[in-house]
C-alpha cells in the first residue's frame, strides 16, 4: 500500500492581483446658453386615491383550522379617462377637458397561508384573484394639468339639379373630413393600502375546521393619469467644453 505523504503542502489560496494607479480627475467645463425648447413629455393630469370595497367568499381545500398569513397585491387592467366637459382653446379645434370620469378595473391577488387539522402537517397555500371595478368623477379643480383633446369633424355639401333648380341632385356630393389624432391618457399604479377582515361565515369551535373564509376588503388604490403633451420651457442649454489642448 502506498503511504500518504503527510508533509505534502496544500495548494495556495492566493490569486494574482494588479495594483491600480491613481489617475487625474478634473471637472468638465460647460458652456451654457439660454434656450426655450419645445418638449414632448408625459404630463401628470391627476393623482387620485380611489377607495374600493369588495366582499368575497373563498373556499379552502383541505379545510383550515387557523389562518397564518395573508399577503396582497393589486393589479390594474384598465385606467381610462372619459371627458364629459370641455373648454375651447382659443379659436382652434382643440379643447381642454374640465370634467371627466375615471374608470378603473383590476383584481386583488391574495395569497392565503393556513394550517389544517394535522398536528404536524404542511402549511397550506391558497391563491385567489378578487376582481373589482368602479369609477370616480374628476372636476376642473382636481386636475393638476388639464387633458387636451382635438375634435375631428366631417362636412357634406349638396348640389341642385343642373337642369331643374327646384330639386337637389342625389348623385353628387362634396365631402370634407378633418381628423385629429390625440395622445391617449394612460394610468400608472402608485400604491395601495389594504384594510381587511377575514372570518368563517359559520361559527366553529376551537381547533374546528372551516372550508370557507369570508373577506371584507377596503382598499385605497393610488393611481396617476398622464398624457403626452408639448410644452415650451425656459432652460439653460448645456454644451460640454472639452479641453483639447489646442489654442484657438
Amino acid at each position: 500500500m502506498k503511504k500518504c505523504n503527510c508533509n505534502q503542502q496544500q495548494e495556495s489560496c492566493a490569486v494574482p492581483s494588479t495594483q491600480q494607479i491613481p489617475v487625474s480627475d478634473d471637472a468638465v467645463l460647460n458652456d451654457t446658453t439660454v434656450s426655450t425648447p419645445i418638449l414632448k413629455v408625459p404630463v401628470v393630469l391627476v393623482e387620485r386615491s380611489l377607495q374600493v370595497v369588495v366582499e368575497t367568499d373563498i373556499s379552502l381545500d383541505p379545510p383550515a383550522t387557523e389562518i397564518k398569513r395573508v399577503t396582497k397585491n393589486v393589479f390594474l387592467n384598465q385606467v381610462k379617462l372619459i371627458p364629459v366637459k370641455f373648454d375651447q382653446i382659443g379659436s382652434t379645434d382643440y379643447f381642454e377637458v374640465t370634467k371627466a370620469k375615471l374608470f378603473i378595473s383590476g383584481f386583488i391577488r391574495k395569497n392565503i397561508e393556513y394550517s389544517s387539522d394535522d398536528c404536524q402537517g404542511v402549511l397550506q397555500d391558497r391563491i385567489v384573484e378578487v376582481p373589482f371595478s368602479g369609477f370616480a368623477e374628476i372636476t376642473a379643480n382636481e386636475f393638476l394639468s388639464k387633458p387636451i383633446i382635438g375634435i375631428s369633424d366631417s362636412n357634406k355639401a349638396y348640389f341642385l339639379n343642373d337642369t331643374n333648380g327646384e330639386v337637389p341632385r342625389l348623385d353628387k356630393y362634396f365631402f370634407q373630413n378633418s381628423v385629429k389624432y390625440n395622445e391617449q391618457p394612460y394610468g400608472e399604479l402608485i400604491g395601495a393600502n389594504f384594510f381587511e377582515l377575514d372570518f368563517s361565515p359559520v361559527t366553529v369551535e376551537p381547533q374546528g375546521e372551516f372550508g370557507t373564509i369570508r373577506e371584507k376588503i377596503v382598499m385605497d388604490v393610488f393611481v396617476k393619469v398622464l398624457q403626452v403633451q408639448q410644452h415650451r420651457v425656459g432652460t439653460l442649454r448645456i454644451i460640454p467644453n472639452l479641453d483639447t489642448g489646442l489654442e484657438c
